[in-house]
């Protein structure tokens, strides 16, 4: 008798085994980036490219930016610096300052440096200045453009859990500091709420 009840169960594991074990996912489909879709209550791309979005076009109508500079005259350079991460999420502020720089790059207003490329830079130039390339074509330091604005900013949030609902609450607020004065020259936020209702799982 004990001997059938273990074959049974043994059975009825395998059953479940096969039913409920792991499973890969073998069929996909391509989505619009646009396309705004919370499938859980953490930070998204959906909320970076939001927050990347308004911060360019803020800075790109602020009345010291809005009109675009006499014809021959230099455009305004801006480096996108340290984005800082205020939240209790693993947040990519890497991502969100590449999107808010190529945004910028978008609106044709400003001209950028890039931060991560300047130590590629550096070395390019010891390069160069090797032997291995012809010294009359050769690149070296000192004629780099210097940069006319820093933009900073900080993404903060606040979590509220009552019963089964969850409010997110996200803000991020940029600054442009003017590197010659350091004052700010221009200062904006984007917030973002969301609302969860939290549901039972079933198997």
């Amino acid at each position: 008798m004990n001997t059938r009840r273990l074959l049974l169960s043994a059975l009825v594991a395998a059953s479940l085994v096969g039913c409920y074990g792991p499973r890969a996912y073998t069929r996909g489909t391509y989505e619009d980036p646009n396309t705004i879709e919370m499938l859980g209550d953490r930070f998204n791309e959906n909320d970076l490219q939001l927050i990347a979005k308004k911060m360019a076009e803020s800075l790109a109508s602020a009345p010291r930016f809005a009109q675009p500079p006499p014809q021959g005259s230099p455009l305004p350079i801006v480096l996108v610096g340290k984005l800082r991460n205020s939240t209790s999420e693993h947040i990519d502020m890497r991502s969100l300052g590449d999107k808010i720089q190529t945004a910028l790059a978008q609106t044709g207003r400003f001209a950028l440096v890039d931060q991560q490329a300047r130590q590629d830079i550096a070395e390019e130039y010891e390069y160069q200045q090797s032997g291995y390339v012809n010294p009359e074509a050769a690149k070296a330091p000192g004629q780099q453009a210097s940069v006319d604005f820093l933009m900073t900013g900080d993404l903060a949030s606040i979590i509220q859990e009552v019963g089964r609902d969850k409010l997110v609450y996200y803000k991020m607020t940029a600054k442009l500091n003017d590197v010659r004065t350091g004052t700010i020259a221009w200062t904006d936020e984007k917030q973002i709420r969301k609302k969860f209702e939290k549901q039972g799982v079933s198997w």
